[in-house]
């Protein structure tokens, strides 16, 4: 077997990698198992691995990370495969890969190739709600949804969450999850901006004094705004490209895309480049002068849609 774990879904990625690598383990021992980082170790180092019969074993499982970061290594890989000894398992972990690449190729064509994408947040929700079950918990479809909300589509976040709540209660509800988990600075600042665009700027005053107390800073409150505004670029200039579209050229998560794209409506071209103009220059008097940050924020706030 040689088998080839890619793609930007780390948490998954790693899940998998960590499974199969208990189960091979389980069979052959620890003795059986080389890991080889491909950023350090020279390519006859490799081919050694590759090449060599196990030691005390029937069977090895050779682990090479990043090993495409050895320029001879890529170069060579698909001449290298027909001399792989059969009694040796490859696992080639390459979280990015360039798909122009004869490399990129030779592994999708001749490995057992796995790409583990981001979820959006539909997925992640129902892999929520399917995670409390087979621990014995349990989380209903729409608190689910309500959890990613409020935290985040980090998955790792996510599955540290889950565990906390499935220790306090396995039954968990919404107001479990309001006690147990901080709402990520991110999903604040898109309800922040939701707010003042939707002209409810009681609401969104509110979220920010909640985001003073909590110690967040009027500049890093300013840099989130301007993560967000970054955002809503990109979804602006695509047009009326597909959220799918959008997240895989631009590198994001589409349940972010599908998130922002109400948001992105709301403004015509000429009203966003205003409101980033006003964004940047508050940034610079933020930093050059010495001005109350939490009135000239809460200004802009106020003052967002006019």
């Amino acid at each position: 077997m040689i088998m080839t774990l890619t793609g930007s879904n780390s948490f998954s990625l790693k899940a998998e990698l960590n499974h199969r690598v208990a189960e091979f383990v389980k069979t052959h021992g620890d003795m059986a198992l080389e890991r080889l980082d491909g950023e350090e170790a020279e390519f006859t180092r490799i081919t050694e691995a590759l090449q060599s019969l196990p030691f005390l074993a029937t069977n090895k499982l050779v682990l090479l990370r990043t090993p495409g970061a050895n320029k001879q290594f890529a170069e060579k890989f698909e001449k290298l495969l027909p001399t792989i000894a059969e009694t040796t398992d490859v696992i080639i972990v390459e979280p990015k890969l360039d798909k122009r690449t004869q490399y990129f190729k030779t592994l999708k064509k001749e490995t057992e190739f796995k790409e583990f994408n981001e979820l959006d947040g539909p997925q992640l929700a129902r892999w929520l709600v399917e995670s409390a079950k087979e621990r014995g918990g349990s989380l209903s479809l729409g608190d689910a949804n309500y959890l990613v909300e409020r935290v985040g589509t980090n998955q790792l976040t996510l599955h540290n969450e889950l565990s906390k709540l499935l220790n306090y209660d396995p039954s968990i509800t919404r107001q479990t999850i309001d006690l147990l988990t901080e709402p990520s600075p991110q999903s604040t600042i898109f309800e922040l901006l939701d707010a003042a665009f939707a002209g409810r700027t009681k609401h969104a005053i509110e979220l920010y004094e909640e985001q003073r107390k909590l110690k967040v800073e009027p500049i890093q409150i300013i840099a989130m705004l301007a993560w967000q505004l970054h955002t809503m670029a990109i979804i602006k200039a695509a047009g009326d490209r597909s959220p799918e579209d959008i997240a895989r050229e631009a590198k994001l998560n589409p349940y972010v895309v599908r998130k922002n794209l109400p948001l992105v409506k709301r403004l015509t071209l000429s009203e966003f480049k205003d409101l980033v103009a006003r964004v940047l220059e508050l940034d610079i008097k933020l930093k050059s002068q010495s001005i109350d940050a939490d009135d000239a924020l809460q200004h802009l706030l106020l003052t967002i849609t006019t």
